[in-house]
């Protein structure tokens, strides 16, 4: 069997892309454990869309040949495990009304679909083969049969898809109401509230500590707390630990001589004055200008200087021309014949290229040669260091697992044995940060369920260091004495209380600018509070120091001098004047018209595809043509959850 699915070929990778994707399309997937039904996957039936059974087999089949392409984060997959189930009862469904109103997709429709979709089984127009293909579909778990039937289904669904929006139509009047709503721009002043501002008027006592305490006692619970012992193995130093003989390092470059041909190089700089993109009359004035700089380098003139000073070449004008080493093919060729053709230190004459006059300087030149041993010493050193690190550190992660489930009471003498520091963390839990770690999630889920005395699996940790951990001790959850919860029903009260004042502060400033009649800036003065005045922006635009314009969006709705809010945003509370309202010119909706159309064609097509599909789905449940099988549904999703 080819060994397709871990080859490099381009060709290859795209092909194996598009059959995830194919036999995936819009499923959101994993894999889901078997459980002890006492049926096989086989038989076990999911539901039945008109006499065609949705077996477990075939759910777990489409699973598992998506899993690879990881589409959603592992965490959320048991929330997505229903929702997979019910994307692939409706696509079976439209299947159906689609047989049933009279589709039908050839061998023919089929093989052309696979061809549109999969040019890379075609080389040179030519079939790879039958064996080639099943092997690559081996390696998704599916057959060729399993494999034309999804996208005989997915064609299928696609044409009466296709017939449904066909009558997709959006008028001039739609495009015009977006293209004003999407263009249109507003402009306000505002004060910005802070809950900070106002600390002094939120302080928390200890009788009303003791009541919240009281009334609120059951959500105060400490968390399950371990404490830990920690080897923790740093890629970093075990690298630089690692010394391979002048032996080791000699073989390397043995094997590796071709790596160390150095071609034929000149170290250069320039200046260049461009005449690209300006008019040819100014060409000669160009043309003195670089004599006169030539004039001044031949007469001993700091050439870095002028360099700086003069040059136009962006990417070297500032480090005084510089371009460091340049070999053959990498200039064009005017600017390669005089840099090659001179000596260490010679100035070459103005040199003209499509880009413009230059003056080149030849500081160092090198023929082609093979660096020596002793050249490259150091870096083979580095890369011997790095090839041998992972091992190393797999072993001694491996050794220290071990060591530790030998003898989990005496982690400091393991440590000592393999020469890794010892760390300590005492009482942690969930999202508390680990000496040496810090916070981190996969670290918190690797030793949530381990008890005293066990030990962890590696953990590479922000890449670069592994962590095996024992525990010392486990502390149970229990519910928080007063003392225990006392800092956080302080910070809650003081929360509470915060934003309290700060919406009645808001509260007041809105009030008194009504009453002077929209006068913010009036209202703001009286109570020391400083206005802000807004650039114009859009809907769909931000405003600054707020964020998001959709917090003042009444600014498009109400009239120029309205009042709006108080209005709760992330840091605070605002009030708000709308100063003007511009609309959109409309001469420009010319430019934008087909954009927009496409967009509200595809949102009206989404729209009308989801109202058809669920019509469909519902209208055969209520003829009795779907029967979905609810307990199997319910096991294979607990039995993933749990």
């Amino acid at each position: 069997m080819f060994d397709l699915f871990r080859s490099r070929e381009k060709s290859v990778r795209i092909l194996l892309g598009a059959l995830l994707l194919l036999v995936a399309l819009s499923m959101l997937t994993y894999l889901i454990p078997n459980y002890n039904t006492g049926a096989s996957a086989n038989d076990t039936v999911v539901a039945d869309v008109g006499k065609e059974p949705l077996t477990l087999y075939e759910v777990q089949r489409v699973i598992q040949s998506s899993v690879r392409g990881r589409s959603v984060p592992p965490e959320m997959i048991p929330h997505m495990v229903p929702q997979i189930i019910d994307q692939m009862i409706t696509e079976r469904a439209l299947e159906y009304e689609a047989r049933r109103l009279g589709f039908r997709v050839s061998e023919a429709d089929t093989a052309n679909a696979i061809r549109t979709m999969l040019p890379s089984m075609f080389q040179d127009g030519k079939f790879v083969g039958k064996d080639t293909y099943a092997s690559v579909l081996a390696q998704q778990n599916l057959t060729i049969p399993e494999f034309e039937e999804d996208i005989a289904r997915q064609v299928l669904i696609s044409r009466l898809k296709n017939l449904v929006l066909e009558g997709v139509i959006v008028t001039p009047a739609e495009i015009e109401r977006e293209f004003r709503y999407r263009n249109a721009k507003a402009k306000i002043e505002y004060v910005k509230i802070s809950p900070d501002k106002y600390r002094n008027e939120a302080q928390v006592t200890p009788a009303e500590m003791r009541e919240f305490y009281d009334k609120n006692k059951a959500t105060f619970v400490i968390p399950e707390k371990r404490s830990l012992d920690m080897m923790v193995i740093d890629q970093a130093k075990i690298q630089q630990s690692i010394t391979p003989t002048d032996a080791d390092l000699r073989r390397a470059y043995d094997s590796n001589r071709e790596r160390f041909r150095t071609p034929e190089r000149v170290k250069v700089r320039h200046i260049l004055l461009t005449t690209t993109g300006k008019p040819k009359e100014e060409e000669e004035a160009i043309r003195k200008k670089a004599e006169d700089l030539l004039k001044q380098v031949k007469a001993g003139g700091n050439f870095a200087e002028l360099a700086k000073k003069n040059s136009q070449d962006p990417g070297s004008a500032a480090k005084g021309g510089e371009l460091d080493w340049v070999t053959r093919g990498q200039t064009v060729p005017e600017f390669e014949k005089a840099a090659f053709s001179l000596k260490p230190g010679e100035t070459s004459e103005l040199v003209k290229t499509a880009y413009g006059y230059h003056i080149l300087q030849v500081e160092a030149k090198e023929n082609a040669h093979l660096r020596s041993f002793d050249e490259v010493k150091a870096e083979l050193l580095d890369e011997v260091r790095k090839q041998s690190v992972n091992q190393r550190v797999q072993e001694l992660a491996d050794k220290a697992q071990a060591e530790l489930k030998k003898d989990p009471n005496h982690p400091d003498q393991v440590a000592a044995k393999l020469g890794l520091p010892l760390v300590h963390a005492e009482k942690v839990s969930a999202g508390e940060a680990v000496p040496e770690i810090g916070v981190n999630r996969e670290f918190d889920e690797a030793v949530a369920g381990l008890r005293k005395g066990d030990v962890s699996q590696p953990m590479l940790i922000g890449g670069t260091k592994f962590v095996v951990a024992v525990v010392r001790d486990v502390f149970p959850s229990h519910p928080s004495t007063f003392e225990e919860a006392e800092s956080q029903i302080r910070q809650r009260l003081q929360q509470t209380k915060l934003e309290q004042v700060a919406t009645r502060h808001a509260n007041e400033l809105a009030e008194k600018a009504r009453a002077l009649k929209g006068d913010l800036r009036q209202a703001a003065k009286s109570l020391g509070l400083e206005v802000v005045t807004s650039e114009e922006f859009s809907r769909n635009g931000a405003v600054t120091g707020l964020g998001s314009a959709s917090f003042v969006l009444d600014a498009f709705s109400k009239p120029a001098g309205s009042i709006i809010g108080p209005i709760g945003v992330a840091d605070g509370k605002v009030v708000a004047k709308v100063l003007s309202q511009v609309q959109p010119e409309m001469g420009q909706l010319a430019a934008q018209r087909d954009s927009i159309r496409e967009e509200l064609k595809n949102k009206k097509g989404r729209e009308r595809a989801m109202l058809f599909d669920d019509g469909i789905r519902q209208r055969l449940i209520q003829e009795g043509k779907i029967r979905i099988h609810q307990e199997v549904v319910n096991r294979v999703t607990q039995s993933y959850r749990g």
